[in-house]
């Protein structure tokens, strides 16, 4: 059985875990030191909300199968995004469909970073049609299976965790409530990332919680850094804080 090295968020930080003997479709030896700094430099990109640059940086990563997982899962993503925007027809979910497929053929549906991609993207293209209690049985499986992995010290989705995903689809689908709990549960397993930071934020300001939200932008801003940016997370934290209600002291 071969061993597969990927990469997934614990906290803040980055780290590294093997996957032993539970990703049988997967041929190839562990990747290549020069291919898993790419995988690892990809996370920093998704980290940083920039998923293409993710994507581009793991195609680059050759012969790493989990390197194409992730390339695939991202991907995936940013499509599932993309056909939310037009609708979730058919036609724009198409290369949703097959990503899914791709997945689970590497995966077989067996526990592991591809079966945890597969069910996020299942529950992404869900949410592109607003069909809500579809996405979310696939979350719930998604997310209960990353947990499993993690408690086992091993992989969950690669680059995008499965619970920082549940959080941001039920955002999508103005699910506020359901998102806040979403980034509450992803922010005790795995600590403040960013991507949460800002979820929570973006949660408290649908619910018309200024206090929270302001509090999360404000901690979202701080975990980024002095780094002048126009990201667009980046200047929509700026223009919150810029409110009113940011700006007055607290009594």
């Amino acid at each position: 059985m071969a061993t597969v090295i990927t990469l997934f968020l614990i906290g803040p930080s980055l780290m590294w875990a093997p996957v032993l003997g539970t990703l049988p479709a997967l041929q190839q030896p562990a990747c290549l030191p020069p291919a898993m700094h790419l995988m690892t430099e990809a996370s920093v990109r998704a980290s940083r909300f920039d998923l293409p640059a993710a994507v581009k940086l793991l195609r680059t990563a050759i012969g790493c199968d989990a390197a194409r997982v992730g390339e695939v899962y991202v991907q995936g993503l940013l499509d599932a995004r993309a056909a939310a925007l037009d609708g979730g027809t058919a036609e724009s979910l198409a290369p949703v469909r097959t990503a899914i497929g791709v997945l689970e053929r590497i995966g077989r549906n067996r526990p592991g970073p591809p079966e945890i991609a597969r069910l996020v993207l299942s529950a992404a293209a869900a949410a592109a049609q607003t069909e809500r209690d579809e996405m979310r049985l696939y979350l719930e499986s998604a997310v209960r299976m990353e947990s499993i992995q993690a408690a086992a010290g091993q992989a969950g989705a690669p680059v995008v965790t499965a619970a920082e995903m549940a959080g941001a689809l039920w955002l999508q689908v103005d699910r506020y409530d359901e998102a806040r709990r979403a980034y509450e549960d992803a922010a005790r397993r795995l600590g403040p990332t960013p991507r949460i930071l800002l979820g929570l934020a973006r949660a408290a300001a649908r619910l018309r919680d200024p206090a929270s939200a302001c509090a999360g932008y404000g901690a979202f801003l701080e975990r980024w850094g002095s780094e002048l940016a126009d990201v667009e997370e980046v200047v929509e934290t700026r223009t919150h804080l810029a409110r009113p209600e940011c700006r007055a002291p607290a009594l």
